[in-house]
């Protein structure tokens, strides 16, 4: 079983910082983020490969991923050992590359991995988000296999007057995950999918739950994506084949906490996760609050 991590746009957000790095190498204290998108995806029972679609234009996240013996040998030679394996770790890791040059939308980077993805259900994973418990991804599997191994994506409550910024889905509270006593919109409800709405307006919302950037869907997507023509922007839109996707199979959808996945995607919030990943670390805590010197937490 395969996971794909979309990962060949400019990060304009970031310029001009990312004119010579890639922004999924920015690091989220000592690890680049797409390493922990990487480990996230890796998660579930049955993921053995991790497609990026990079751009030729981003040699550089290829190099992260590739053994370097030299390197690490310069690091032990200094008693560096930790370092070394932590380094050797990150490109040991089953990291396959497909490539959009051309970039044509969230659908066009899917279907560039189509060569790479086996005849089953794959993840998706968006790039600037990851979940640091990676459950996530694996409690999208638990419900894809108590339904015959449909598709099903991650949703999250937004407020009423966000509802028009974002994708929202259509359908009905079925059950919860194992364990759980869920309903409605709470974390851990499970949806039985039947529209998704992309950008309603709040008195036509049908909820006000949206998709996180966490994807598990059966192969028939690429075979839509093949033939789906350009939607919003112009571009080949995940969604739009998402919908005929949902016309023939049923598609699930499991509620999570906003709060459980680590936003990267725009300065502020990489700067947040930062911030956030280091006083969850008892052994980060004491620097980083001396490092902020009279800073307000």
């Amino acid at each position: 079983m395969k996971a794909v991590i979309p990962a060949a746009g400019l990060g304009t957000r970031f310029l001009p910082a990312t004119k010579s790095m890639p922004k999924e190498l920015l690091p989220v204290l000592n690890k680049p983020v797409i390493q922990y998108v990487v480990e996230e995806a890796l998660e579930p029972d049955g993921v053995d490969e991790v497609v990026i679609v990079n751009s030729h234009e981003k040699p550089q996240i290829n190099e992260y991923f590739e053994v370097d013996e030299e390197f690490e040998a310069m690091l032990r030679s200094r008693g560096k050992n930790a370092e070394a394996d932590a380094v050797h770790a990150a490109a040991s890791l089953p990291v396959t590359f497909a490539y959009q040059d051309d970039p044509k939308g969230l659908g066009h980077a899917v279907l560039c991995a189509a060569d790479n993805v086996d005849d089953d259900p794959f993840f998706i994973l968006l790039g600037d988000y990851f979940v640091p418990d990676r459950q996530m991804c694996v409690n999208m599997a638990t419900v894809s296999k108590e339904h015959g191994g449909c598709s099903v994506i991650a949703v999250a409550p937004v407020p009423a007057d966000q509802v028009s910024r974002y994708g929202i889905i259509a359908g009905e509270c079925v059950g919860a995950l194992p364990g759980m006593d869920a309903t409605g919109e709470e974390e851990g409800a499970v949806w039985k999918v039947t529209g998704l709405v992309e950008k309603p307006a709040p008195e036509d919302a049908p909820s006000h739950l949206f998709i996180v950037g966490r994807y598990l869907l059966t192969p028939r997507i690429m075979e839509l994506l093949r033939t789906q023509g350009p939607g919003a922007g112009g571009e080949i839109q995940l969604t739009d084949a998402m919908e005929r996707l949902l016309a023939e199979e049923e598609m699930y959808a499991v509620v999570v906490d906003p709060l459980e996945g680590c936003d990267t995607g725009t300065p502020a919030a990489w700067a947040a996760t930062n911030a956030r990943l280091a006083l969850a670390d008892p052994k980060q805590v004491p620097a980083f609050k001396e490092a902020l010197g009279n800073a307000t937490l």
